[in-house]
């Protein structure tokens, strides 16, 4: 890393932040098995044979993921971006993709080995990996649980055959049953993605996905209202979607059920037993910083003075070469000052829980006065509401803002 760029983020601001937030480490890792038509990441079809290689770059077959080559640029990123986070500890690791599943236990092994060599890790660390039920084989998660993964979140989306083909998933129900299984014989803590307002989806349907998934006990689900996202095969290629007011009626359905089965929804879509919140996700929405790794990853480091975004090469084969070379940041920015109240608020307002005014002044580096009015805007239209606890005030959705919360978020929009 350039001392120069520290030395750029280290330069005097007008802006005055408290103490660095808890630091996260985001990994990427871009392959998968198809694309997805409704995914809009950064994930690149993997045309070879599904197989693990542990060989050397100019040993593996070309039909094989180029697991040595990428995880000898993700250590020559991370090495290169430490003097950005020095003197700082991690409290938590997400693996994600693409379908982070597709690499072997032994290079997920090794990929943490590096971490913990280069980056001291809080006791406890959560470290979690994505999967993919259509990668899994009998006895792999059991051996990510022992390369150091904590916590598995699986990609199943839904347990209904006609579903899972019209998403164009890899996977089919027995698939997902076994995978779901498995995690959680291995795990202590795992977490389901599933999706609804699904195509042709009826809440009938949806009962039954939600019913499937409960049967396993999971300490934590993520349940997603399925979107048609620009440049995706179905934002050219729309599928016939319930409408509003029955998508409206399947979210209160999932909010009614999951409580049933003692789970709390902290986050907008993300459900929870006690003592199973995502320790990861919590800190992207309080607005705490992250370290991103690997193809396409972004990344929020805050200094004293400035806050500032990192974006990695999104291209597999150029960011492997820009990385091996020391150059995997492809571009970089300072948040400007008058973009930080929404991106505060566009992260802490999807909290069940939402935010201590303290906190908005500690990891921004801005004045209450910078919110004030849009705090009394929302409270006005029943869409916040204002508490006290020992620590000061906190403000918190209503009912209505959680319903609303683009229209909440809104009214933090910088002035054009």
């Amino acid at each position: 890393m350039d001392d120069a760029l520290v030395q750029r983020y280290l330069r005097p601001g007008t802006l005055q932040l408290g103490a660095p937030p808890p630091l996260s480490v985001y990994v990427h890792l871009p392959w998968c098995l198809k694309k997805c038509p409704y995914c809009d990441f950064n994930s690149h079809e993997f045309k070879g044979e599904f197989k693990s290689v542990r060989l050397s770059p100019a040993e593996a077959p070309q039909d094989a993921l180029p697991e040595a080559r990428y995880l000898d640029a993700l250590r020559a990123d991370l090495e290169a971006s430490l003097p950005l986070v020095w003197g700082r500890s991690v409290h938590s690791i997400f693996i994600g993709g693409g379908t982070p599943s597709l690499f072997s236990p032994e290079a997920i092994a090794r990929l943490l080995s590096d971490i913990r060599l280069l980056l001291p890790l809080l006791p406890g660390c959560e470290i979690t990996m994505e999967a993919n039920p259509g990668t899994f084989e009998k006895d792999r998660f059991r051996a990510y649980r022992a390369a150091g993964v904590t916590r598995l979140s699986i990609g199943v989306q839904s347990f209904d055959d006609a579903k899972l083909q019209a998403l164009g998933r890899v996977h089919d129900s027995a698939q997902a049953r076994a995978a779901v299984a498995e995690a959680a014989a291995c795990f202590d803590t795992f977490n389901l993605d599933l999706m609804y307002a699904l195509p042709g989806q009826t809440a009938e349907e949806l009962a039954q996905d939600l019913s499937t998934a409960l049967s396993f006990a999971p300490p934590h689900l993520s349940l997603y209202h399925l979107t048609l996202e620009p440049n995706t095969v179905f934002a050219n290629h729309p599928p016939v979607l319930p409408d509003d007011d029955v998508s409206a009626d399947m979210l209160d359905q999932v909010v009614a059920t999951t409580a049933a089965a003692g789970l709390q929804r902290y986050e907008v879509s993300a459900y929870a037993r006690p003592g199973h919140r995502c320790t990861h996700n919590l800190n992207y929405w309080q607005f705490g910083d992250y370290l991103g790794l690997g193809a396409g990853a972004h990344g929020k480091l805050s200094y004293p003075h400035r806050v500032v975004r990192q974006v990695k090469w999104r291209e597999p084969a150029t960011y492997m070469r820009e990385a091996l070379a020391g150059k995997a940041c492809s571009n970089d920015e300072e948040v400007a000052r008058k973009a930080l109240p929404f991106e505060f608020m566009l992260n802490t307002l999807r909290l069940r829980d939402g935010f201590e005014e303290a906190l908005f002044q500690e990891r921004t580096g801005l004045p209450p006065s910078a919110i004030s009015q849009g705090l009394a805007q929302a409270q006005a239209k029943g869409l916040l509401e204002r508490q006290m606890s020992e620590s000061g005030v906190v403000w918190r959705p209503t009912e209505r803002g959680f319903d609303f919360l683009s229209d909440l978020q809104a009214l933090f929009l910088p002035p054009a």
